[in-house]
């Protein structure tokens, strides 16, 4: 069986066997009332369980915890930018105001006053470039925005113009394009109309699912959605046809300048949109991401792991539902969301069934986000439910138990339902049980943030976390190492040493160390349209011998047993292995599957003790 995402086929990934280990830390049990009672204490007598830092929070809230910030540049209220101009007046495109949450109010005004972390302009290597044909000119958004205000001209992005090219490699659409700014699509342009919403994201006629998916997913944090979107962009408020986002590119934040023509049908956007019809910062993150990777097309197909990590630097994990216990599924989600984790599910599909729909409403080889998880009273007992929303944001829902239509909401009463906002509408979401969820979906990743991430954020927007629970956390941030592969053969490949050191947080007062390796290749989806993809890809882990710093011999790889390794190479952007190991030195050995294929790659290593890589050779 192959899995199908969104419109290409990549292998199937499978789980090592002790992936589940230490999962159960903090819950003081392994059974399903232990979690339900965590929840309890953490979510509150509701026990609902959503992300940390919601968007609901306004100044003044006791549990907005560490937000002092003194406003300079934004009126606190109207989160309006003090002295900006009215570029939609400047030039006769209307255009409505932002409505923002406080903490895009937050970030706003750290950005304007210069003290949010910067970030670069997306520039490409020159081997890039050569074989991508998409060339960086290093666009700077605030001196292309404050050029064209000047000038009073709308900014046309030379990087990425209103072109073919732009937008397929291989099949064109379906129709005639003509690229139109938002204003001449409606007359009243928003930005963010009423803060971003999961609901703003709506599939077109790409096949890029896993990326809605993502972008779905993002809308839930504020702090992370204000990283990627940056709110100092709008219809009104210096206005010059320019945007910009942010994301994570292979272990860098790049700043991704566009102009707002989009591509249209009889005056119709043919891709990503909002179901409000005058929003458009999900058509505009779209386009970004498709000028990271050289053009639409190359979105078609994926995973939302991917789109996860682009968003957020987060490192990603795949479990195979069939083959993980129900009780552990259940602990890493609670934990997840805790610790402000995303989730995105699929169902397996071949070619012939790929985006079939089941008798039971869901469809094969899609991407669904995992919105909340909730657990309720009824007369069999507690019962623990998902939110999932299909990115399509139609009727094409779950039509089991806790469905939309389902007799089982007939036993909640009406004040509890509106504390879940429960909404039957032909949106995309709906709820289901968890036991529903293993028998019917076979995939779930689990995109997690580290350490480094949540110093960021408090960074950037004055908030300190305060949980009121000891949820653990990994010690050390991300390190990276990039180098080529080259070959199968160990003593011809790129070798990297971990040094692990100083276990923590473990209930098993082992003094092991709980690690998490990924090996990540480069540019594969920018390859596409010279007709390359993801290289089949993987990589051992081995116990370092006395002498590790020397370049090791073929007798030592044919001598010494792996400590793990990845079950299988697989063609996916990033393969990763979670394992426990005792403080000492390893060798991680990253290859390609077949001999002398060259790639880049990036290596990045997650633990709950100290850790350093280094490369060898």
């Amino acid at each position: 069986m192959i899995l199908k995402i969104g419109g290409d086929i990549v292998g199937k990934w499978r789980r090592p066997p002790d992936a589940t280990v230490h999962v159960f830390d903090g819950f003081g049990g392994s059974n399903s009332d232990d979690i339900r009672r965590f929840m309890h204490r953490i979510g509150g007598p509701r026990q609902h369980l959503r992300h940390h830092w919601r968007r609901h929070r306004k100044f003044g809230d006791k549990d907005w915890k560490g937000c002092d910030h003194h406003f300079n540049k934004v009126d606190k209220d109207s989160g309006r930018i003090n002295d900006a101009v009215d570029g939609g007046k400047i030039f006769h495109k209307g255009g409505r105001h932002n409505k923002i949450s406080d903490v895009g109010k937050v970030v706003l005004d750290k950005m304007l006053t210069g003290e949010d972390k910067k970030v670069e302009p997306m520039e490409q290597k020159p081997v890039v470039q050569e074989v991508t044909g998409v060339e960086s000119l290093g666009l700077d958004f605030n001196k292309e925005r404050e050029r064209c205000l000047s000038e009073k001209v709308l900014f046309e992005d030379p990087e990425f113009p209103p072109e073919s090219k732009s937008l397929y490699y291989k099949t064109p659409p379906r129709g005639p394009i003509k690229w139109l700014r938002p204003s001449d699509i409606v007359k009243e342009p928003c930005f963010l109309i009423d803060g971003e919403s999961r609901f703003d994201v709506c599939q077109g006629e790409l096949g890029d699912c896993w990326l809605l998916a993502a972008v779905a997913n993002l809308t839930l944090r504020d702090e992370l959605f204000f990283r990627v979107v940056p709110p100092d962009q709008s219809f009104t408020e210096n206005y010059a046809g320019i945007f910009h986002f942010r994301f994570w590119r292979y272990g860098k934040w790049v700043d991704v300048v566009i102009d707002d023509r989009l591509p249209t049908i009889n005056g119709q956007l043919i891709y990503m949109r909002s179901t409000t019809q005058n929003e458009f910062w999900s058509a505009l993150i779209e386009k970004a991401y498709a000028k990271m990777f050289t053009c639409y097309e190359c979105l078609d197909g994926g995973l939302p792991m991917d789109a996860l990590e682009d968003f957020t630097g987060g490192l990603t994990e795949h479990f195979e539902l069939a083959k993980t216990e129900k009780n552990t599924l259940f602990a890493m989600i609670v934990r997840g969301f805790q610790m402000g984790s995303f989730f995105c599910a699929s169902i397996d599909a071949d070619p012939d069934s790929f985006e079939n729909q089941l008798s039971n409403g869901l469809i094969m080889g899609h991407a669904y986000s995992i919105t909340a998880i909730q657990t309720l009273p009824s007369t069999q007992g507690d019962i623990s439910l998902l939110r999932l929303r299909n990115p399509w944001g139609n009727n094409k829902e779950w039509t089991g138990a806790w469905s939309d239509k389902s007799s089982q909401w007939s036993t909640v009463d009406e004040v509890e339902k509106a504390k879940l906002q429960v909404a039957f509408n032909a949106d995309g979401e709906f709820w289901m049980s968890i036991e529903d969820f293993i028998v019917n979906f076979e995939q779930l990743e689990i995109c997690n943030l580290s350490a480094d991430i949540e110093g960021e954020i408090e960074d950037m927007t004055g908030i300190k976390r305060d949980d009121g629970e000891n949820t653990g956390s990994w010690q050390k941030p991300f390190v990276t190492v990039r180098g080529a592969q080259r070959t199968t053969q160990p003593v011809d490949a790129s070798i990297i040493s971990l040094s692990l050191t100083n276990a923590k947080n473990g209930v098993e007062g082992d003094g092991q160390c709980t690690v998490v390796v990924a090996v990540m290749q480069k540019y594969r989806r920018e390859l596409r349209a010279q007709g390359k993809e993801d290289l089949p890809i993987g990589f051992i882990v081995y116990p370092a011998p006395a002498d590790s710093g020397a370049k090791q011999n073929e007798q030592f790889f044919r001598t010494t047993k792996s400590l793990t390794k990845v079950p299988a190479f697989t063609n996916m952007r990033e393969v990763t292995v979670r394992f426990r190991a005792p403080p000492g030195e390893y060798l991680i050995v990253p290859s390609t599957f077949e001999p002398y294929q060259e790639a880049e790659f990036l290596i990045r290593a997650y633990s709950n003790g100290d850790l350093k890589l280094t490369e060898l050779h």
